[in-house]
């Protein structure tokens, strides 16, 4: 995809895109129609590929009619029956009802993105372990409040953005299973419980339905969005991680201690080595939360067995949420590949500090020690933790 409004864009390929909506939302169809045929409801005849009935071309036509019924389920099984033979046309979507049909949709959609980003976020330790190691000792001063604070090193500094990104990474990972929705018109299965002829066969046919799609069964949550505010707090979080270290790289960049390997131009100016990625990554830090805050309100202003309005706000604002961190995993995987730590100036600039032993003089007149080298504290002990950490995620993750 092309995007003028969001440099970057193109890194996120078809996830979440209006035609991969599309395929997933065909794909959930397509599924519960085998889920049918399979469990005997459904006659033998009525098995088809419903993927092999669309056509280019349609994205369009099913996105204009989707303003007539409100979303785009209603219009694309019409446009299925219409296609489809005799059988597999009766009974196709028969059970289900159109909120069924697009937040399964989501979710499939979702799933791949969750993938693309957590594979990301393993680039993205490798390099900060790899950062955390080679600079342990690096000297680099620390700053509170903007202002020079007491001897530190990079390698601590590493660390640091190496916890916040694996707390990011656990939140993903600690996302319960991605569910199929469920439930019919009005959340009760009333109608495949007529179709299957029990409650029991009903529920039955839904976990059918959620094997065949890779995803877990539930309760129907038509109005109980928690599927999706969890998800986009998840999302939220990693590019909180992310604007954190590209405030950082951005702050360091002006003292010449951190730069990125390969910056941008600019159109004017042909000295500049801009950091671009760093850049960027604050931005998708800087509108990932109220994107995730529009996903509680709608959440919050479910209503009935359907919301009105509420569940329509999700569709776009999930979409862009979740393009918008796929593209900041891979460019902060970039960036921390690149990154580079200007060793001279940090070391320059820690000698120029001002008053910097001033904490560790009192220490010593209290304790009656002399002072210790270097006034690292427990900074060795630190990284060793985050290291540590980092190797048993990436350990379990293989």
């Amino acid at each position: 995809m092309s995007d003028l409004f969001w440099p970057g864009d193109h890194r996120a390929g078809d996830v979440m895109s209006t035609a991969a909506f599309l395929d997933a939302l065909v794909a959930a169809e397509n599924a519960w129609l085998a889920a049918l045929v399979d469990s005997g409801i459904a006659p033998r005849a009525a098995a088809a590929d419903l993927r092999a009935l669309i056509r280019p071309g349609d994205l369009d036509e099913i996105a204009a009619g989707a303003e007539r019924d409100g979303n785009p389920v209603t219009g694309l099984v019409a446009l299925l029956r219409s296609r489809a033979d005799g059988e597999a046309s009766q009974w196709l979507h028969r059970g289900l009802t159109s909120q069924d049909v697009l937040d399964t949709a989501l979710v499939l959609c979702l799933r791949d993105a969750m993938k693309t980003i957590t594979d990301d976020i393993g680039r993205q330790l490798h390099a900060l372990v790899e950062l955390t190691e080679k600079h342990r000792g690096t000297p680099m001063l620390t700053r509170t409040l903007t202002q020079p604070a007491l001897p530190g090193t990079a390698g601590r500094k590493f660390s640091v953005w190496l916890t916040a990104v694996l707390d990011a990474a656990e939140g993903l990972k600690a996302l319960p299973p991605l569910p199929v929705a469920s439930g019919g018109a009005a959340g009760t299965f009333a109608a495949t419980t007529e179709l299957a002829g029990s409650p029991e066969a009903a529920l039955a046919l839904a976990r059918r339905w959620a094997d065949g799609l890779g995803l877990a069964a539930a309760h129907p949550w038509h109005t109980t969005r928690s599927v999706i505010t969890r998800a986009g707090d998840a999302l939220v979080g990693c590019c909180d991680a992310w604007g954190h270290l590209a405030n950082d790289i951005a702050a360091a960049t002006r003292t010449g201690e951190l730069y990125e390997e390969s910056g941008g131009g600019s159109s004017t100016m042909p000295h500049k080595n801009n950091p671009v990625l760093t850049v960027l990554l604050r931005r998708a830090a800087l509108t990932a939360p109220p994107l995730g805050a529009t996903l509680h309100a709608a959440s919050a202003a479910s209503v009935d067995e359907r919301s009105d309005g509420g569940w329509h706000a999700e569709w776009a604002t999930l979409a862009t949420l979740t393009r918008r961190t796929v593209v900041a995993a891979s460019e902060a995987a970039d960036l921390l590949a690149g990154l580079r730590v200007g060793t001279d100036r940090a070391a320059a600039n820690l000698a120029a500090a001002q008053d910097i032993r001033a904490e560790q003089q009192k220490m010593a007149e209290l304790t009656g020690r002399k002072p210790a080298p270097g006034y690292l504290g427990a900074t060795d002990l630190l990284i060793d933790t985050a290291l540590e950490r980092a190797r048993h995620y990436l350990k379990d993750a293989r």
